[in-house]
């Protein structure tokens, strides 16, 4: 990612902050709008938990995207962990397209294109190390 795309993502994501319960529930509205089988994936979570802990983890991924060394460990387990709740390859599409429609209705006239580029930069970067990290847990381990 550039210097720029990094300042736009963490520009546009500041006005968000305060309204964070709103936005993670706007958020998952759109995810299971658009695949409504994913809410099977979250039977019995506290909706509002779930969507904190969301608003939590981009906000410390924006925060680390301009030193990979720290991000790319986390992002590698947090793509561990959801592969053992069952999220496949699949359902990154349904994510990201999630997201960006969520921010392009809470940022208005502010997510122009190229805003929209820089999420979408972000976005395909955190979800392919996440499936790196998910891949880890299919191979076998040697004996």
């Amino acid at each position: 990612m550039t210097p720029q795309q990094i300042h736009l993502i963490r520009s546009s994501f500041e006005p968000l902050k305060p309204l964070a319960a709103t936005v993670a529930e706007a958020f998952y509205a759109q995810l299971f709008a658009r695949d409504p089988a994913l809410r099977a994936l979250f039977r019995g979570n506290d909706m509002r938990e779930q969507g904190t802990r969301l608003m939590q983890m981009l906000d410390a991924a924006i925060e680390l995207l301009d030193r990979p060394q720290s991000l790319t460990p986390v992002l590698l387990k947090l793509g561990q962990r959801h592969a053992g709740y069952g999220v496949a390859e699949a359902h990154y599409a349904s994510v990201g397209a999630a997201l960006l429609d969520t921010l392009a209705a809470g940022l208005g006239d502010g997510f122009t294109a190229e805003v929209r580029e820089a999420w979408t930069t972000m976005y395909g970067h955190v979800a392919r190390t996440m499936q790196q990290g998910a891949m880890a847990n299919e191979q076998p381990i040697a004996a």
